[in-house]
């Protein structure tokens, strides 16, 4: 958060003086919808954290003569067909589940911030270079290449596969983001304080990563959570057709896939139903913070 200034006046006045920062985030705490959607978000990352250690159960912990058990009792969610417990099974798949959206978004924001700088910085026929190839990622059939690509890596081990689908993910999401870091850079490289670095013989890195990125963060920022909600859905709609994550390590995917058996979804909504719920509650509350901050950062409301 910037820091606050106090100017004072010839007459002893002192004017507190804000910057960008604390005029964003107090932009953002007057949204309330935005705000509900923070509070609801960060719940869900607690108990998602919090809530697997203290059941004390682990995702190899089978009961086949408790199997199909109604919600109550020992357990608050029910068990499934191999009789684990469904409450912890539900918050351990949100841990994997969020955890792909959050490598994902990294991965992104490295890679469009990193191409988008030096393409937009440099121009040239590196620009041409770099935005060709962004071009060629971006044509891709997005959904139809990641299912492909996850199809044919099937040998990787399970204990991998979180890491193997937030990597596809990130590999093909970044181009948006380079390009909207490459038309802010354009903008900015022509800017006053662009040419007194020049004057100051300062390196093309840290003109690049010190002083044009740091100037589009919040375009960043934005971006960021919003990929990281589709990166969620992208893992559970991947998982749902069992070539995400796969058991036994849940996530909400993998859960909702329970679902595809006709007797399961008629018969025990338990197993399946609050990961939909889960899921569906924590993309909402990511795309609320995503608009609020898209808001809080408008230029026009930043006076």
């Amino acid at each position: 958060m910037a820091k606050k200034d106090a100017v004072v006046l010839e007459s002893g006045e002192k004017i507190e003086s804000i910057g960008p920062w604390t005029i964003a985030w107090r932009k953002f705490k007057q949204n309330r919808v935005a705000m509900a959607g923070l509070i609801i978000f960060i719940l869900i990352v607690v108990a998602v954290i919090v809530i697997p250690p203290m059941l004390g159960y682990s995702v190899n912990d089978y009961d086949l003569s408790n199997p199909n058990l109604t919600p109550g009792g020992e357990h608050l969610l029910g068990t499934d067909k191999q009789g684990r417990d469904c409450l912890f099974r539900l918050f351990l798949g949100g841990r994997i589940s969020i955890m792909v959206g959050v490598i994902a978004a990294v991965i992104t924001v490295i890679l469009g911030c990193t191409i988008g700088g030096i393409s937009g910085y440099y121009g040239g026929k590196l620009d041409n270079i770099l935005m060709r190839f962004a071009e060629i990622v971006y044509s891709l059939p997005f959904t139809p290449m990641i299912i492909a690509v996850a199809a044919t890596m099937l040998w990787v081990p399970q204990s991998q596969k979180m890491y193997t689908v937030s990597l596809l993910i990130g590999l093909l999401s970044w181009p948006g983001l380079a390009r909207l870091v490459r038309g802010q850079i354009l903008t900015l490289r022509e800017q006053e304080f662009m040419q007194a670095c020049e004057a100051l013989g300062i390196s093309d890195f840290s003109k690049i990563f010190k002083h044009l990125l740091p100037n589009v963060i919040s375009l960043v920022i934005v971006n960021a959570t919003l990929q990281m909600a589709s990166a969620i859905l992208t893992e559970a709609g991947l998982s749902f057709l069992g070539m995400g994550v796969t058991a036994p390590t849940p996530s909400w995917g993998n859960l909702m896939n329970l679902a595809r058996d006709s007797y399961v979804f008629q018969n025990y909504p338990w197993e399946w139903m609050p990961a939909g719920l889960m899921c569906l509650l924590t993309v909402i509350s990511i795309n609320l913070i995503g608009e609020g901050l898209r808001d809080a950062f408008d230029p026009k409301e930043l006076q």
